[in-house]
């Protein structure tokens, strides 16, 4: 296994729908158990293969505080659903969210309280898990990966203003742009 670097905000394939996997073989494998080694160094609770440069439909979590799916996990080909938003902002406290791609900020992001994940496992064989509370909230996360977006893309005001801020102060927003967990200490 290996840690991987991370790429941030502005990198293309940050910014464009993965491909779906269609080979379950040894290079998934790695890619994978790589992803999963990034995440501890990082540290985080969720990865997809966009962030470490990959564009391909697999995310991984490692989450132990739920009981709705195995603490560690990856899905492949993902499929979510969520309930309807609770009306109204984020609250500054409670719906703070951040991001290995937009690494060291914290936004407050409503999202969905509840989530139902299709996808397949390593193996390729199918599998659902009906998610709640934060364990959502990273499916939901890591899903929007999948499809080219990040979390700073759906904030709302006053929030997306802080976040294009922190843009223009990291210097991101460009293609190159990358972290190494581990090394690097930019989740702080």
């Amino acid at each position: 296994m290996a840690v991987l670097p991370i790429v941030i905000s502005g990198e293309p394939v940050l910014h464009a729908p993965a491909a779906t996997v269609t080979e379950f073989d040894d290079a998934l494998r790695q890619l994978v158990d790589d992803m999963f080694e990034t995440t501890v160094a990082a540290p985080g609770v969720g990865l997809a293969a966009p962030q470490v440069g990959v564009g391909k439909r697999v995310f991984v979590w490692i989450y132990e505080d739920q009981d709705e799916a195995p603490a560690r996990g990856v899905a492949i080909n993902p499929e979510l659903w969520i309930e309807p938003l609770e009306p109204g902002l984020p609250d500054d406290e409670e719906e703070v969210e951040g991001c290995l791609s937009f690494p060291g900020e914290r936004f407050a992001l409503r999202r969905s309280a509840r989530a139902l994940l299709r996808a397949q496992d390593i193996d390729g064989h199918p599998f659902e898990v009906t998610a709640s509370g934060w364990f959502a909230r990273i499916l939901q996360h890591e899903f929007d990966h999948l499809n080219g977006m990040l979390y700073v893309d759906r904030l709302v005001h006053p929030e997306s203003r802080g976040a294009q801020k922190a843009e223009r102060r990291n210097g991101w927003g460009k293609p190159g742009l990358s972290w190494m967990p581990g090394e690097d200490d930019l989740e702080g």
